[in-house]
């Protein structure tokens, strides 16, 4: 509806090692959620699906920059370095 503010609580965060081979969360995401909230400790590039691989022709995702982003339930999120290490945080967001 028009005009309606619609909030939403963080619930599980995942950390992903980010390196030079793609890495994937663990679990997948949940049936009720629509929407992730990433960061990073490095700059590295990020896909979802299934069973993601990510690659550096994937969208970057700047080290210290805050995204929401829409996921489908039940994928999970793959990221790779630009060029160095560190972690990806993502957290689930549910209404």
């Amino acid at each position: 509806m028009r005009g309606q503010k619609v909030t939403y609580y963080p619930t599980t965060t995942q950390a992903v090692t980010v390196g030079a081979a793609s890495a994937a969360t663990t679990n997948a995401v949940g049936a009720e959620t629509h929407i992730v909230r990433l960061v990073s400790t490095t700059d590295c590039h990020i896909t979802f699906a299934g069973t993601p691989t990510a690659t550096t022709s994937d969208w970057l995702l700047p080290s210290g920059v805050v995204e929401y982003m829409t996921i489908r339930p039940g994928q999970k999120v793959a990221a790779i370095q630009n060029s160095a290490g560190g972690s990806l945080y993502v957290t689930e967001m549910t209404r």
